[in-house]
Protein backbone atom coordinates (compact mmCIF):
# COMPACT_ATOMS: atom_id res chain seq x y z
CA UNK A 1 0.00 0.00 0.00
CA UNK A 2 1.03 3.67 -1.12
CA UNK A 3 1.32 6.75 0.96
CA UNK A 4 -0.47 9.11 -0.03
CA UNK A 5 2.00 12.48 -0.33
CA UNK A 6 0.20 15.08 1.99
CA UNK A 7 2.34 18.18 3.84
CA UNK A 8 5.33 16.80 6.17
CA UNK A 9 5.59 17.67 9.44
CA UNK A 10 7.75 20.39 11.16
CA UNK A 11 9.54 17.12 13.27
CA UNK A 12 9.39 14.59 10.67
CA UNK A 13 13.09 13.79 8.90
CA UNK A 14 13.54 15.74 5.49
CA UNK A 15 11.26 18.58 6.58
CA UNK A 16 11.50 21.41 5.09
CA UNK A 17 12.64 24.82 6.57
CA UNK A 18 8.99 26.84 7.56
CA UNK A 19 8.87 30.03 5.30
CA UNK A 20 6.33 31.84 6.38
CA UNK A 21 5.07 35.04 4.42
CA UNK A 22 2.36 37.83 5.15
CA UNK A 23 -0.46 36.36 3.74
CA UNK A 24 0.09 32.72 5.11
CA UNK A 25 -0.65 33.01 9.37
CA UNK A 26 1.51 31.26 11.26
CA UNK A 27 -0.12 28.01 13.35
CA UNK A 28 -0.19 28.25 17.56
CA UNK A 29 2.35 29.91 19.71
CA UNK A 30 5.77 28.25 18.19
CA UNK A 31 4.50 28.94 15.04
CA UNK A 32 4.13 32.28 15.71
CA UNK A 33 7.71 32.25 17.08
CA UNK A 34 8.99 30.70 14.33
CA UNK A 35 7.16 33.17 11.54
CA UNK A 36 8.72 36.23 13.83
CA UNK A 37 12.54 34.78 13.63
CA UNK A 38 12.29 34.01 9.89
CA UNK A 39 10.61 37.37 9.14
CA UNK A 40 13.63 39.06 11.57
CA UNK A 41 16.40 36.64 9.65
CA UNK A 42 15.15 38.26 6.22
CA UNK A 43 15.22 41.88 7.47
CA UNK A 44 19.04 41.41 8.78
CA UNK A 45 19.92 39.95 5.78
CA UNK A 46 18.26 42.35 3.28
CA UNK A 47 19.95 45.00 5.33
CA UNK A 48 23.55 43.01 4.98
CA UNK A 49 23.97 41.96 8.27
CA UNK A 50 25.01 38.51 9.61
CA UNK A 51 24.42 36.71 12.73
CA UNK A 52 26.78 37.63 15.42
CA UNK A 53 28.12 40.67 13.89
CA UNK A 54 28.28 44.00 15.47
CA UNK A 55 25.42 46.53 13.93
CA UNK A 56 26.86 49.07 11.75
CA UNK A 57 26.72 52.65 12.71
CA UNK A 58 25.54 52.06 16.33
CA UNK A 59 27.85 53.41 18.98
CA UNK A 60 26.65 51.50 21.73
CA UNK A 61 25.28 52.75 25.37
CA UNK A 62 28.45 55.89 24.81
CA UNK A 63 27.74 59.34 23.07
CA UNK A 64 30.44 61.31 21.76
CA UNK A 65 30.08 64.27 23.56
CA UNK A 66 31.23 68.16 22.06
CA UNK A 67 35.18 67.77 22.91
CA UNK A 68 35.03 64.13 21.45
CA UNK A 69 35.54 62.16 24.72
CA UNK A 70 33.03 59.68 24.84
CA UNK A 71 30.70 59.61 28.15
CA UNK A 72 28.82 56.58 29.37
CA UNK A 73 28.31 55.14 32.80
CA UNK A 74 32.17 55.07 33.96
CA UNK A 75 32.95 57.56 36.25
CA UNK A 76 34.90 61.14 34.77
CA UNK A 77 34.97 64.47 35.99
CA UNK A 78 31.28 65.49 35.32
CA UNK A 79 29.94 62.97 38.04
CA UNK A 80 29.52 64.69 41.36
CA UNK A 81 32.94 64.71 43.74
CA UNK A 82 33.50 64.47 47.08
CA UNK A 83 33.82 68.03 48.80
CA UNK A 84 36.87 67.28 49.66
CA UNK A 85 38.17 66.05 46.61
CA UNK A 86 37.19 69.54 44.44
CA UNK A 87 38.45 71.74 47.28
CA UNK A 88 41.73 70.46 47.52
CA UNK A 89 41.34 70.24 43.29
CA UNK A 90 40.80 74.02 43.68
CA UNK A 91 43.77 74.64 46.03
CA UNK A 92 46.18 72.85 43.42
CA UNK A 93 45.08 74.28 40.25
CA UNK A 94 45.45 77.89 41.93
CA UNK A 95 48.20 77.47 43.76
CA UNK A 96 46.48 78.04 47.10
CA UNK A 97 48.09 75.43 48.93
CA UNK A 98 50.78 76.92 50.74
CA UNK A 99 48.82 80.23 51.74
CA UNK A 100 46.14 77.70 53.06
CA UNK A 101 48.61 75.79 54.99
CA UNK A 102 50.62 78.75 56.58
CA UNK A 103 46.88 80.06 57.64
CA UNK A 104 46.05 77.04 59.35
CA UNK A 105 49.12 77.32 60.98
CA UNK A 106 47.92 80.82 62.04
CA UNK A 107 44.61 79.77 63.13
CA UNK A 108 46.90 77.10 65.29
CA UNK A 109 49.61 79.68 66.45
CA UNK A 110 49.18 78.86 70.22
CA UNK A 111 49.31 75.07 70.08
CA UNK A 112 53.08 75.90 67.96
CA UNK A 113 54.74 78.37 70.00
CA UNK A 114 52.97 77.33 73.26
CA UNK A 115 50.36 79.13 75.33
CA UNK A 116 52.58 81.91 77.03
CA UNK A 117 54.29 83.01 74.55
CA UNK A 118 50.82 83.23 72.03
CA UNK A 119 49.40 85.24 74.83
CA UNK A 120 52.33 88.11 73.77
CA UNK A 121 53.05 87.50 70.20
CA UNK A 122 50.60 86.86 67.23
CA UNK A 123 50.93 86.40 63.90
CA UNK A 124 50.57 89.23 61.31
CA UNK A 125 51.34 88.67 57.81
CA UNK A 126 52.55 85.83 55.53
CA UNK A 127 54.24 87.13 52.12
CA UNK A 128 57.31 86.15 50.31
CA UNK A 129 57.99 82.99 52.42
CA UNK A 130 58.49 86.10 55.40
CA UNK A 131 56.37 85.75 58.42
CA UNK A 132 55.89 88.53 60.50
CA UNK A 133 54.49 88.60 64.20
CA UNK A 134 53.89 91.26 66.76
CA UNK A 135 54.55 91.24 70.23
CA UNK A 136 52.72 93.16 72.96
CA UNK A 137 56.10 94.55 74.79
CA UNK A 138 59.55 95.19 73.62
CA UNK A 139 60.90 92.89 76.16
CA UNK A 140 58.44 90.17 74.59
CA UNK A 141 59.83 91.22 70.98
CA UNK A 142 63.21 90.51 71.68
CA UNK A 143 62.23 87.26 73.76
CA UNK A 144 60.80 86.27 70.30
CA UNK A 145 63.43 87.34 68.10
CA UNK A 146 65.74 84.83 70.30
CA UNK A 147 63.06 82.24 69.81
CA UNK A 148 63.22 82.67 66.25
CA UNK A 149 65.66 79.90 65.25
CA UNK A 150 63.00 77.37 67.59
CA UNK A 151 59.63 78.93 65.93
CA UNK A 152 61.19 78.47 62.62
CA UNK A 153 61.96 75.00 63.25
CA UNK A 154 58.56 74.11 64.33
CA UNK A 155 56.92 75.65 61.21
CA UNK A 156 59.81 73.49 59.59
CA UNK A 157 57.77 70.58 61.09
CA UNK A 158 54.51 71.91 60.52
CA UNK A 159 54.58 73.59 56.67
CA UNK A 160 57.69 71.45 55.16
CA UNK A 161 60.64 73.15 54.33
CA UNK A 162 61.25 76.33 53.01
CA UNK A 163 57.77 77.53 53.34
CA UNK A 164 58.51 79.79 56.09
CA UNK A 165 62.31 80.65 55.59
CA UNK A 166 62.40 84.16 57.85
CA UNK A 167 60.93 85.44 61.39
CA UNK A 168 59.97 88.88 61.47
CA UNK A 169 59.20 90.07 64.85
CA UNK A 170 57.77 93.31 65.39
CA UNK A 171 57.44 95.49 68.69
CA UNK A 172 53.98 97.35 70.31
CA UNK A 173 53.45 99.89 67.54
CA UNK A 174 53.57 103.87 69.13
CA UNK A 175 50.79 106.47 68.22
CA UNK A 176 51.24 108.11 65.11
CA UNK A 177 51.54 111.77 64.89
CA UNK A 178 50.23 112.03 61.43
CA UNK A 179 47.20 113.59 60.89
CA UNK A 180 45.36 115.26 57.83
CA UNK A 181 46.21 115.01 53.97
CA UNK A 182 50.02 117.39 54.48
CA UNK A 183 52.32 115.66 56.52
CA UNK A 184 56.25 116.08 56.17
CA UNK A 185 58.27 113.14 55.19
CA UNK A 186 61.44 112.71 56.45
CA UNK A 187 60.55 115.07 59.66
CA UNK A 188 61.93 114.72 62.82
CA UNK A 189 58.46 113.16 63.90
CA UNK A 190 56.82 113.95 67.51
CA UNK A 191 60.64 115.43 69.23
CA UNK A 192 59.37 118.71 67.42
CA UNK A 193 55.96 118.42 69.57
CA UNK A 194 57.77 118.24 72.67
CA UNK A 195 61.00 120.59 72.24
Amino acid sequence: MTETPGPKGAGSPGADPVQPTDDVPAEGGAGAARAALARARAAAAAKGLRPGSPAKGRTGSRRRREDGARSGSGADDRDPQPFARTIQRLLTERAWTTPVAVGGVMGRWDQIVGEEVAAHCVPETFADRVLTVRADSTAWATQVRLLAPTVLARLTEELGSGVVVKLVVKGPSGPSWKRGYRSVQGGRGPRDTYG
